[in-house]
């Protein structure tokens, strides 16, 4: 009988296959895969048992991943083919082992300067990560658009799961790995929006948790 981590590392390479399809966010590098660097983080620990991803990422073909939000369903095309393989790798395997399920989004701010939604994190803001983490892939040209899904992080290098998706538009510093976009269902995460922010930021009245919980019921494949 295969170990979990066989089992599970085949299932993620298999699922990434099943659900290639040709990248047109930016041109595919010509390898067909990149080595990552997973690095488990002890003074960090797992907020839920996940195994790292493998140390691999395809880097031809879009992911289409379905976060289910009690607002409703949010659709977002990973992106192989563009800048950040390695985090695209990262999110189907979370997304594979149910990290995600029954979580709490804990950020929502709506400034001329950033408007995001902010989850990932299961214990609070930027607290409660995979146990481990990863380089960022950034080509220095990125632009955080309404409907960019995004790494979040804590510093250059700490990647894991936390990650943003743009309502508005994110003026920031090309340090965020850029995943791919919304497909369908951005009208959920304006409805949040719309619900109000409790301001936790004392210099930013439009920084603090959603007025409403936030939660992500559970994401998958598809829709």
């Amino acid at each position: 009988m295969k170990p979990r981590w066989a089992a599970l590392a085949l299932a993620v390479f298999a699922t990434s296959v099943l659900t290639a399809a040709p990248a047109s966010a930016a041109p595919a590098p010509s390898a067909p895969v990149v080595r990552c660097e997973f690095t488990p983080t002890p003074d960090n620990p797992a907020a839920r048992p996940v195994l790292r991803p493998l140390p691999l990422a395809l880097t031809h073909g879009t992911v289409e991943v379905t976060f289910h939000f009690n607002y409703g369903p949010v659709t977002v095309a990973l992106d192989r083919g563009g800048a950040a393989p390695c985090a695209v790798a990262n999110m189907a395997s979370l997304v594979l082992q149910h990290f995600y399920d029954h979580s709490q989004c804990w950020r929502l701010t709506d400034s001329e300067r950033l408007g995001v939604l902010q989850c990932g994190d299961l214990k609070e803001v930027e607290k409660g990560g995979p146990g481990y983490g990863f380089p960022d892939e950034v080509s220095g040209k990125e632009t955080y658009e309404r409907g960019t899904i995004a790494m979040g992080n804590q510093g250059p290098g700490t990647n894991g799961s936390e990650f943003f998706i743009v309502h508005s538009f994110a003026h920031i510093p090309a340090q965020y790995s850029v995943l791919g976009k919304v497909i369908r269902g951005l009208d959920a995460i304006d409805r949040m929006v719309a619900d109000g922010i409790i301001p936790t930021d004392p210099d930013g009245p439009l920084d603090g948790a959603p007025a409403h919980p936030v939660q992500i019921e559970r994401a998958g494949f598809g829709r």
